[in-house]
């Protein structure tokens, strides 16, 4: 059996769309473990560089071979899946529903759910954590609390109505008595998402044991992360986290598989650092550096557009995310829009409280405190868009790619230049790693 996990190094964005995307030229299946449509992965493809965003469905779409698989893990918000289904087909792909696969144990994101989001954000004002407002923090909630609503109740109609009675009958009150919103009328409710059942119900099933049927046939099976480890609700920047869990130990629960399936993990990181929404971030830039690598490497959200907070690479970051997950190599992303920059710095530790840290404090504050101790070296200024080979690339991109192979102690395994596909110089097979 062969199975690749893909998770994200750094604070999410790390252009994990493009590399899944890659890969799965290479897979069978596709399996998204976690997460919800609070992310979304850019494709961009093709000489006309049609432009592709997916927010629930794997990355792996555009290849038609491959079969698609949102697990149990996930949380869904059928109105948004239905719209990612509709826009694909009118493109001419899914044109088989045997290629989208969506497990029936997967949690529904309902209309409270996005409305609590956004009241609770604009309640705290300056201190909001930096949600997007798509309801999945408390959908996560409610699945842990044991009274969440998941895809296989849509096929209960009866069943349907009387979990989401009890569920509104606690969510009403909270979003009318805390936050002056109008409550969710359950009939509308129901009504909704009885149309959600028929419009989903081809692509309905027990993906778990779809996965590990394709893995016991000897099928290459590639499991996709959304956000980054940074974000991780156990291991990221706390409270300054998204709602689940993404290091490589998540793809076990969140897409139904034992632990030792998984043989080799690729986490993916820019060339840089960004970051969304608050929290610490020891590398940003707020000079006229961190403005050029936002609008050279078009640093908004695919999923929101909010301008991303960029600075220097943080090694420090990412020799912890490839800790956690036991990553077998790297994909270094957005190399190129380091072009032009006459010296790179790269992070290489903390100081904080005149003391030396060489990983990532758990204390928000501490880690807020933290200030970088850098290395600095020399930038190049040639083009890297025609480059292919790690030989193409200028003696100085080389060796800045060599250096945060030593400081994360990971393999780099990809590098990409450009935004299309061909855009990128491989250099390991990812299932032969």
């Amino acid at each position: 059996m062969s199975a690749l996990v893909i998770v994200g190094a750094q604070w999410g964005d790390e252009g994990k769309g493009k590399v899944v995307d890659l890969f799965a030229a290479h897979a069978d299946v596709v399996a998204r473990f976690q997460g919800g449509n609070n992310a979304g992965h850019t494709l961009v493809v093709g000489d006309a560089r049609e432009r592709t965003v997916v927010h629930l469905i794997p990355a792996g779409v555009l290849h038609r071979q491959t079969t698609c698989v949102i697990g149990n893990g996930v949380v869904i918000d059928p109105s948004v899946l239905c719209g990612e289904i509709d826009d694909l087909r009118a493109r001419g792909y899914l044109t088989d529903p045997a290629q989208l696969l969506i497990d029936e144990r997967a949690h529904l994101i309902l209309p409270v759910h996005k409305k609590l989001d956004v009241a609770r954000e604009e309640r705290l004002g300056d201190k909001k954590i930096g949600t997007t407002g798509r309801g999945i923090g408390p959908c996560y909630e409610d699945k842990m609390a044991r009274r969440g609503l998941r895809v296989v109740d849509l096929f209960d109609a009866e069943y349907f109505r009387e979990r989401a009675a009890r569920l509104l009958e606690g969510r009403n009150v909270e979003l009318a008595q805390v936050y002056g919103w109008p409550a969710i009328d359950l009939d509308d409710l129901c009504r909704e998402f009885a149309t959600y059942a028929e419009r989903l119900r081809p692509h309905v099933t027990d993906t778990a044991l779809y996965v590990h049927e394709q893995l016991a046939a000897g099928k290459r099976v590639l499991f996709e992360g959304a956000h980054g480890t940074m974000l991780d609700i156990d291991h990221g920047t706390y409270p300054y986290v998204t709602s689940s869990n993404i290091v490589t130990g998540a793809v076990g629960t969140g897409a139904g598989i034992p632990p030792r399936t998984v043989n080799r993990v690729i986490g993916i990181s820019k060339a840089y650092t960004t970051r969304v929404g608050g929290g610490p971030f020891p590398t940003e830039l707020h000079d006229e550096v961190g403005a050029k690598l936002r609008e050279v490497g078009d640093e908004f959200g695919s999923t929101t557009g909010r301008p991303r907070r960029c600075g220097w690479f943080d090694a420090v970051v990412v020799r912890q995310a490839a800790r956690l997950s036991g990553m077998s190599g790297l994909a270094i992303t957005k190399l190129d829009v380091l072009s032009c920059l006459p010296k790179l710095k790269i992070a290489v530790a903390y100081e904080v409280d005149g003391q030396r840290l060489e990983t990532v404090p758990a204390g928000a504050r501490k880690f807020a405190s933290a200030r970088p101790v850098y290395e600095e070296m020399d930038g190049w200024a040639e083009d890297l868009g025609q480059a292919r080979r790690f030989e193409d690339l200028p003696s100085a991109a080389r060796k800045y790619i060599s250096r945060i192979e030593e400081l994360t102690a990971t393999p780099v395994t990809l590098i990409s230049v450009g935004a299309e596909r061909e855009e990128t110089i491989l250099l390991r097979d990812p299932f032969l790693l």
